[in-house]
């Protein structure tokens, strides 16, 4: 992030920043939240950052603690295994619907996330690459137009962004390119239960590449994880 003085900011655009800031791994787990700092990198009052944090916290990406103040969610071994075990419940089925709704525009769609994917992972931006990867997934969910699945799937793709800061020990864990490229191909010949099977084989895939021992890293400062 750069100077934000042009931008009149909300709660709600503030929360949709620091949500995509923890996505693309610039604000890693456990790092602490201070409302100070916040409102002078975003140039707006407390209120706008309570309200802001306190929405978060409803999303589970970020932790209130009292008398402490707010801090970007740790997901336990426990929760990462939940996590992701209601993805594959929930990601294999939506696939399978996505690909009998697919169109030309929702295909055309989902070839810019991965060609922008792999653009950044040339360029060694890793963060931004998570974060394509997890719109991918949220964007399969949109198209197998299931309105209350997609807020799930959105909500368990913005845990997993925090679980593969803190778990993962390969680079696979940013979304294997070659899965996404054999979702494609079933997306486009409309193939429901080829889609269905790429995506459970996909998920377990990205359980495999995470380290579920618990592992902590040092936080940053929170001005130098926003570029402030």
């Amino acid at each position: 992030m750069n100077s934000f003085d042009a931008k009149h900011w909300t709660s709600e655009t503030v929360a949709a920043d620091l949500e995509r800031a923890v996505h693309e791994h610039r604000l890693p787990p456990g790092i602490k939240l201070g409302e100070d700092e916040l409102c002078e990198a975003y140039g707006v009052s407390r209120t706008i950052i309570r309200a802001a944090l306190l929405a978060l916290s409803h999303r589970r990406l970020v932790e209130l603690k009292r008398n402490r103040g707010a801090f970007v969610a740790q997901p336990t071994i426990r929760e990462a295994r939940e996590v992701f075990e209601a993805r594959s419940l929930l990601e294999p089925r939506t696939a399978h619907s996505a690909a009998e709704r697919m169109t030309e525009a929702d295909l055309a769609i989902l070839q810019d996330n991965i060609r922008d994917e792999h653009i950044a992972l040339d360029a060694g931006e890793n963060g931004r690459a998570l974060f394509l990867s997890g719109q991918f997934h949220v964007e399969i969910a949109r198209i197998a137009d299931q309105t209350t699945i997609q807020t799930m799937v959105s909500e368990l793709i913005s845990r997993s962004s925090l679980i593969i800061a803190l778990y993962w020990r390969r680079r696979a864990a940013l979304c294997e390119t070659q899965a996404h490229h054999a979702l494609l191909d079933a997306f486009a010949d409309h193939d429901g239960p080829q889609a269905e099977e790429l995506m459970k084989s996909h998920l377990l895939d990205l359980v495999a590449s995470l380290d579920l021992r618990n592992v902590t890293q040092p936080p940053m400062s929170l001005r130098e994880a926003l570029n402030k």
